[in-house]
């Protein structure tokens, strides 16, 4: 498959679960909750539903609640809903629409409390725009625009509050421009050119600032760090294994990322993983997961290991990452759904909120949580 028919088909066939309304925000509408998850185990448990999606993003609002916005698909548009998961209720409640429809944007929260999205996938192609959600008024409102389109790219909140958008494709092929958008202005300014350009990644905002950069398609065997003090990207000199999208990337408690699972030319799923330590600049091989994965989700836990759970084709297994040994195990019991394309987020009581996807029937309107 050439690079434009792969872009494509992980593109649109993001939105083969068939067409969505899209309901009318209103506050109060609620959606019925199962029993939350008892405290004292260590297993998965579900909790509310929320309107079926997948390539949406989830982002833990400052008060605790959860915010889930976009995803696929409504008629292949990309879906304008949003919703709040409660912790205390384990309800989802619909909250303020997006301006645009769109699914493969990125969501980042903002350091007063606010969600920038950025870019995505729609009907009409790759987006350019960008929105602001305020958790006080409920409300999305467009901020300034990109310059470029894109969707399959990273967002990486700076330590100075900025937010670095890099990479990424328009749907014909990978970007090598990065834009940095400053929420005191509410616009988007260049960021320089990456070393290589490269969709489908990861990135990672290290402990002294700068941003690791992972990967990629085409096929990449290459990483790349972005210093905000020159503005600069440049290659890392230990390239980690050739990846050609979907890999997780996590920050651990100890400085270290680690980079698991994801695809290579060939669409071979993995079981490999590494971990790059930014004081020595170097990627080393640790412990295989105990099975390949990728459109998985990996969540950094309280109590510093790293928790990785489902994946294509809707894998309703989950495992755990310990730094200390480097080893992965399974967790105690798998998911209640199989699932992929779904997220997750760790929440301040410590458990994780994995919600919607795609896989099993009824994986895109269900949630569970995951009490470590």
């Amino acid at each position: 498959m050439g690079l434009v028919g792969l872009v494509a088909a992980v593109a649109l066939a993001g939105c083969s679960g068939g067409s969505q309304a899209t309901p009318t925000p209103a506050a109060a509408s609620a959606k019925p909750s199962v029993s939350l998850l008892p405290a004292g185990t260590s297993t998965f448990s579900a909790t509310g539903s929320l309107d079926r999606r997948y390539f949406h993003t989830a982002t833990l609002l400052n008060d605790g609640r959860v915010l889930v916005a976009g995803g696929c698909c409504d008629v292949a548009a990309g879906m304008t809903s949003a919703e709040l998961y409660d912790p205390n209720t384990g309800a989802f409640t619909l909250t303020g629409s997006l301006a645009v429809g769109r699914y493969r944007q990125t969501a980042t929260l903002l350091q007063d409390g606010r969600v920038l999205i950025v870019g995505g996938f729609s009907q009409a192609g790759s987006l350019s725009s960008a929105e602001i959600y305020d958790p006080k008024t409920s409300a999305f409102t467009r901020t300034g625009s990109m310059s470029t389109p894109r969707f399959a790219h990273t967002a990486t909140l700076l330590q100075d509050g900025r937010v670095l958008i890099a990479g990424g494709t328009t749907s014909t092929k990978p970007l090598a421009s990065a834009e940095l958008y400053d929420p005191k202005t509410g616009t988007f300014s260049g960021a320089g050119v990456m070393a290589d350009a490269r969709m489908y990644f990861s990135a990672t905002l290290l402990p002294k600032g700068q941003v690791l950069l992972v990967g990629g398609t085409p096929g990449l065997q290459t990483a790349e760090l972005y210093d905000p003090t020159s503005g600069r990207f440049t290659r890392t000199p230990f390239p980690p294994a050739a990846r050609i999208m979907d890999q997780t990337a996590t920050l651990m408690d100890n400085g270290q990322v680690l980079i698991a699972g994801g695809r290579i030319l060939g669409l071979q799923v993995l079981n490999q993983a590494e971990t790059y330590d930014p004081k020595t600049g170097k990627f080393t091989p640790t412990g295989a997961m105990t099975t390949e994965r990728y459109y998985d989700t990996a969540t950094l836990l309280a109590d510093g290991r790293v928790l990785i759970a489902g994946g294509a084709p809707g894998l309703d297994s989950a495992e755990l990452f310990d730094p200390k040994t480097g080893k992965f195990t399974n967790t105690a019991g798998p998911m209640t759904s199989g699932r992929y394309r779904q997220t997750a987020t760790r929440l301040q009581n410590g458990s994780v909120l994995i919600a919607g996807g795609s896989g099993m029937t009824g994986s895109g309107e269900t949630a569970e949580i995951y009490r470590p």
